[in-house]
């Protein structure tokens, strides 16, 4: 009898070749490296992410990786690379690939954009996402299977919107965006600009759009409270780098603006990263990017502790089958960390 090097004998089986059992010998999980660190300011941290628990890197060679989304029908991730106008997909199973480009800006001149691809990713309804179109200057959905793209919004007030770079949800069906002007060349200085404002939107069922906020200097990233009465969004100025909080009423106006946490005094080179990209876990503590990693906030902004990548983190969500685990788009490479939370 030749042995494989996927065959085992066991028991009795080793007395008789009538016996012998082919048995699959289990696949060895795919480790990755290392990077960065976890800071933790409060023990409470622990509850929400195990003292051993590591940042892995999944894949690399991004210029700007950004809007990580879940698709549990298919048990894979997918991310934007802004500047490049691709969107990539990234499994267990098959690592990552361009799943879509360009995934925004698609006509004969790009010379206006800064970054025209999508930037940040949702789950739409059953088999699409939703996404903030830089390119398109608009929110747009998308078949996964076709991989056809709907503009659902491009303009407020008869104007174009600048760059529209984060979104979310609500229950209702309205989607809540920001709207600073980081795709365009030149920025508030480009000629395409036409918004007076770097606003937050609101995108109800019908396609009514109505403006939130217009007060902000660069809103970037948006999530709501699990109870969806809070509207969080976070601005990327380096001169007032701050997480802001609002009321969010039963008919989807906000008021009661506050500063739930600022990092502006942390800004610099040795804590790369502005406030961008947030998440919300099921007992509503903030994963918000800012600078220097990850920050793991109370829904009072008290700080438990920071995810430290190594270098500036765009944006993080959960997912993963049990939705256990934090996907990190950090600049360069796409990373991931296990927690004891979920989103």
């Amino acid at each position: 009898m030749t042995l494989s090097r996927r065959t085992v004998i066991t028991g009795a089986a080793a007395l008789s070749i009538g016996a012998c059992q082919s048995v699959p010998m289990p696949v060895a999980a795919q480790v990755y490296p290392s990077v960065g660190r976890i800071v933790r300011d409060d023990p409470a941290l622990d509850r929400l992410i195990a003292p051993d628990a590591r940042i892995e890197k999944l894949a690399e060679g991004f210029t700007w990786s950004e809007g990580p989304v879940w698709i549990a029908d298919g048990g894979y991730l997918l991310f934007s690379d802004v500047p490049q106008n691709r969107i990539h997909r990234w499994s267990e199973a098959d690592g990552a690939a361009v799943f879509l480009a360009p995934s925004g800006y698609d006509g004969p001149d790009p010379s206006g954009f800064r970054e025209p691809g999508s930037n940040g990713l949702i789950a739409g309804p059953a088999g699409s996402i939703l996404m903030a179109d830089h390119g398109n200057r608009a929110i747009a959905r998308v078949d996964l299977a076709t991989r056809a793209k709907t503009l659902l919004a491009t303009r407020y007030g008869g104007k174009r919107f600048n760059s529209p770079n984060d979104l979310v949800q609500a229950r209702s069906g309205a989607i809540f965006f920001t709207d600073p002007p980081y795709g365009l060349k030149d920025m508030n200085e480009s000629p395409l600009k036409e918004q007076p404002h770097n606003g937050v939107y609101r995108l109800d069922p019908d396609g009514t759009v109505t403006l939130l906020v217009d007060d902000l200097t660069f809103p970037n990233g948006v999530a709501l409270s699990p109870d969806q009465r809070t509207l969080y969004v976070a601005q990327s100025d380096p001169a007032r780098a701050v997480i802001m909080a609002y009321d969010l009423g039963a008919d989807g106006q906000v008021s009661g603006g506050r500063v739930l946490r600022d990092f502006t005094a942390t800004v610099g080179a040795s804590a790369p990263g502005l406030p961008d990209g947030l998440a919300v876990d099921a007992e509503g503590h903030l994963f918000a990017t800012g600078s220097g990693g990850v920050h793991v906030l109370t829904p009072e902004g008290r700080s438990l502790g920071r995810i430290d990548t190594g270098t500036a983190a765009a944006n993080c969500k959960f997912g993963g089958e049990d939705g256990r685990t934090l996907f990190i788009t950090s600049g360069p490479f796409l990373a991931r960390l296990r927690t004891r939370t979920r989103g």
